[in-house]
């Protein structure tokens, strides 16, 4: 019989097996005949097995002979059953010693001659069009110019041409690199690899190494590096091994000629990378990869507004660290270059690419993905879970695990832009007070600067401000002001210390004239600290402990750190070189590199901040979170609007500048889902919304959802209608107390998980996949949320509903609130949500730690528990 496509799996079937879906694309792409060559099958009589075992090595031959063209003979055997397989790779060795030698762990696989198997190969510009891989990804080309690269230019559809889909994209004879020299290590294998014609990208590395490192049983971890010129590679400690690992849970095949990885699932053999899709690029400034992915559901690769899962449909997500407030389709706050796709049958894998470089991923239908990035090295970790939870432990076992905030930073936290005087700030404690709404750390944004200016305060709005910080101490609460990185420049000598003594010490990031880069932020013309530098460390550290020797704050927010800037590049402008007009720049908004940042060709300690860019946020993280171990002697607490890989060893995030709007409430529940993954646990976003007026029905809705963001802050902006919660009907405020409350009531469970994240590498907010894998129903749920494994949170995300539908997965859950059961067998469930409700479900098989809740958890912490089991 002859194979058959079932479009709803995405694999190929026969009577009696079936090929895997990662094997599909090199059958609909490359061999649409071999459904004529494949047509057998095992017989199930006895006298036929014979017979059919001939018929089947005889198709498996025809199979590989084709497959092999494109170094893949490895796929196509792994594809037979387990029993046939074996029995398949005994007579192909046989046929073949001496050409190849199979092992469990790798296969180096030589190119046959191509003239041999011309009669078979079909025309390489006869490619789907999910299925191409773009040959203009820098600029729009005509026909001309793109078959002046020996690309394919095929037209497509209105349609298709709107949602991405190129016109001009590679053959399947483009010529890649070569591999060479396969060589055992004792991590894993080294190989050359070598290029012999130039592509259309400047400054190509024609010479290569490949490094491949068998690090653990579940991670693999591979490099490709410039062996003649050292490359800038990010500065970002990660595990060291000397052996390789005894066993594995992958299998690594590489193509020679073209190059190309193929990573296998052992357990289940699906391909997890592919790169043989699409041919590499390494030149000095622009590197791209591509690979297929075996499952169209993908999560990762931010900092984005977007669901938890990512549209496969031509989409493209760039990474390069902005301020701006959250839209779709824009590169946002953070870079986190790190995926997890979920797989059949309860499995997943992970991949993380160590690179700090402006960068854009694009994802295609067929599904596949490529990497392109503006610099560095290519530096891959790929993780095998097997399960998603493994993956996420995985990825932190490289990037570090989460920092243990202090109990007090789990308690509501409030804040806005326009609280203009200490009267004004304790006026808003007190007021809480008054309503009965706890309330643990109070803050302020710039309205308690001189000037804008860091490390100062206002002395006559704010001349008792360090009184009023000990008063907050002496109730039992915690402050919190917000530090901007850039420094004021436009003091006069000698009257502003942190200018003065950082211009002293040589910290400051300098133009290309080898003076301090000036650009403008609040307080006017600002240099920016080069956290990258030691001495940069030293000076933040006795900034902050001047400024806590006046006023004993608690922590730091750390805000405008991508770095932000309100001109272009600098005061003076930039040059005119390579760094800051590349080949190719990214999708990043406002197409250059310099929008509302600083120049690309600035210098830093450590590089050009042409490399650097996406790690200012996270080096001015490092620096806070040191100042204050030194400064305070306790647990840390810093917040911070840019991030990046290991930004959690450090700090929280929140979203930065959202919406007071049903839309943005909605998203940041995949964007406190997402930041799990990453490694940063204590996140959440603006309660109520941070941009625009809300409205009452909003901010309870959004007030009962915050609390369950792992950090809970309520902030708004300046000239906006008050969003406190005694500032709503008596209504609205039983509500938002009564919420708040469960929290506080909550918070030894919410503080466990953290001390789990913090020991294991665990996840607090949590999406229902990670906990549910093999129910493919949770997958793309992102309306609704987890913490660790016990606790189920059902949101009203929508206006005037006073019901809400919610996912329950496979077991018993019970109403926290009621004890009300629900016996679900993976369904749907409509359930009741009054304005004063917020569904939450505890998961049969738990044991929930509650504590009776307080104004403080000063005073909570005072106060009796109880333990809740669901059986």
């Amino acid at each position: 019989w002859p194979f058959r496509v079932d479009g709803r799996r995405r694999r190929m079937q026969r009577p009696g097996g079936w090929l895997h879906r990662s094997v599909l694309p090199l059958f609909e792409e490359r061999t649409p005949f071999l459904s004529v060559l494949v047509a057998v099958t095992m017989a199930e009589k006895t006298d036929q097995k014979r017979l059919c075992m001939i018929l089947n090595v005889l198709a498996l031959t025809a199979v590989v002979a084709v497959l092999s063209a494109h170094g893949v003979q490895a796929v196509a055997l792994a594809a037979m059953s387990p029993r046939t397989s074996s029995q398949a790779w005994a007579v192909y060795r046989g046929e073949n010693k001496g050409r190849e030698e199979a092992t469990q762990e790798q296969k180096f696989v030589e190119q046959p001659d191509s003239s041999k198997l011309s009669v078979l190969q079909p025309v390489t510009c006869d490619i789907l069009p999910d299925r191409r891989f773009d040959c203009a990804p820098e600029k729009p080309i005509s026909q001309e110019e793109c078959q002046a690269r020996d690309c394919c230019y095929v037209p497509v559809s209105y349609l298709d041409s709107a949602i991405g889909t190129p016109w001009c994209f590679f053959p399947l004879s483009y010529p890649s690199y070569k591999m060479k020299n396969l060589t055992a290590m004792e991590t894993g294998y080294t190989a050359q690899l070598t290029r012999d014609t130039p592509t259309f990208f400047p400054d190509e590395i024609m010479n290569l190494q490949l490094d491949v490192m068998f690090e653990t049983e579940g991670r693999l971890h591979f490099t490709l590096k410039d062996p003649a010129n050292k490359r800038f590679e990010v500065p970002l400690e990660t595990p060291q091994i000397s052996l390789r690992a005894s066993s594995t849970l992958y299998s690594v095949q590489f193509s020679a000629s073209p190059f190309g990885l193929v990573v296998v699932r052992k357990s289940s053999g699906r391909v997890l990378l592919n790169t043989t899709v699409a041919p590499l690029f390494y030149a000095d400034q622009f590197l791209q990869i591509s690979t297929s992915l075996p499952s169209a559901y993908i999560s990762g690769l931010g900092e984005h507004l977007t669901s938890l899962i990512l549209n496969v449909n031509w989409t493209k997500v760039t990474l390069w660290n902005r301020d701006m407030s959250p839209v779709p389709s824009a590169n946002l706050y953070g870079s986190h270059p790190f995926y997890l796709v979920l797989e059949e049958g309860g499995l997943a894998h992970g991949v993380f690419l160590l690179n700090s470089n402006a960068m854009d991923v694009v994802l295609q239908p067929s599904p596949a993905l490529t990497w392109r990035t503006t610099g560095g090295i290519l530096d891959f970790y790929i993780f095998l879970g097997p399960d998603p939870k493994s993956v996420v432990r995985q990825y932190m076992d490289v990037i570090g695990y989460p920092f243990m905030p202090p109990y007090w930073a789990l308690g509501y936290h409030l804040c806005r832009w326009g609280y203009i005087s200490t009267a004004m700030t304790k006026e808003v404690v007190k007021n809480m007070t008054a309503a009965q709404f706890p309330l643990d750390v109070q803050w302020n944004d710039l309205d308690y600067t001189d000037a804008r200016r860091d490390f100062t305060f206002d002395k006559d709005r704010f001349r008792d401000m360090p009184d009023m910080v000990r008063d907050f101490h002496r109730d039992g609460r915690r402050y919190v002001m917000i530090v901007d990185p850039a420094i004021s420049s436009s003091c006069p000598s000698g009257s502003y210390k942190p200018y003065d003594e950082g211009l002293k010490q040589g910290i400051f990031i300098l133009n290309a004239t080898g003076q301090p880069l000036l650009g403008k932020v609040w307080p006017g013309p600002t240099a920016f600290p080069d956290f990258t530098n030691p001495q940069a460390q030293q000076w933040w550290h006795d900034m902050v402990k001047d400024f806590h020797d006046q006023v004993p704050f608690d922590g730091m927010w750390i805000d405008m750190n991508e770095p932000s800037n309100f001109v272009e590049g600098s005061l003076d402008g930039c040059p005119n070189n390579k760094l800051e007009n590349p080949p190719y720049v990214p999708d990043v908004l406002g197409r250059s590199l310099k929008t509302h940042t600083i120049c690309a060709s600035s210098k830093q300690y450590l590089s050009s901040h042409y490399n650097l860019h996406n790690l200012y946020g996270l080096t001015e993280a490092i620096a806070s979170h040191n100042a204050l171990v030194r400064v305070r002697e306790k647990r840390p607490f810093v917040i911070s609007r840019s991030t990046f890989a290991s930004h959690g060893r450090y700090a929280g995030h929140w979203t930065g500048d959202i919406a007071s709007t049903w839309e943005h409430l909605y998203y940041t529940i995949p964007a406190v889902l997402l930041f799990n993954l990453y490694g940063v646990p204590l996140v959440g976003a603006d309660i109520c919304g941070f941009a625009g007026d809300t409205s009452e029905e909003l901010c309870v809705r959004w007030t009962q959802l915050g609390a369950f963001y792992p950090f809970m802050r309520n902030h708004n902006d300046h000239g906006r209608r008050p969003q406190e919660p005694y500032a709503f009907s008596q209504e609205a405020q039983k509500a938002m107390r009564k919420a708040l409350l469960l929290r506080y009531s909550l918070l030894p469970y919410l503080y466990t998980l953290f001390h789990k994240a913090h020991s294991a590498g665990d996840t607090v907010g949590r999406p229902l996949y990670l906990e549910f894998p093999e129910d493919p129903n949770t997958w793309d749920i992102d309306r609704q949320l987890m913490w660790g494994a016990a606790l189920l949170i059902t949101p009203v995300l929508e206006a005037g509903k006073t019901e809400v539908s919610g996912y329950f997965p496979l077991g018993t859950w019970y109403n926290l609130m009621t004890g009300f059961p629900i016996h679900s067998k993976g369904q749907w469930i409509l359930l009741p949500a009054p304005l004063d409700t917020i569904n939450v479900h505890i998961r049969a098989g738990y044991i929930l730690p509650l504590q009776e809740p307080a104004l403080t958890t000063t005073e909570s912490r005072k106060k009796g528990m109880t333990l809740v089991v669901a059986l």
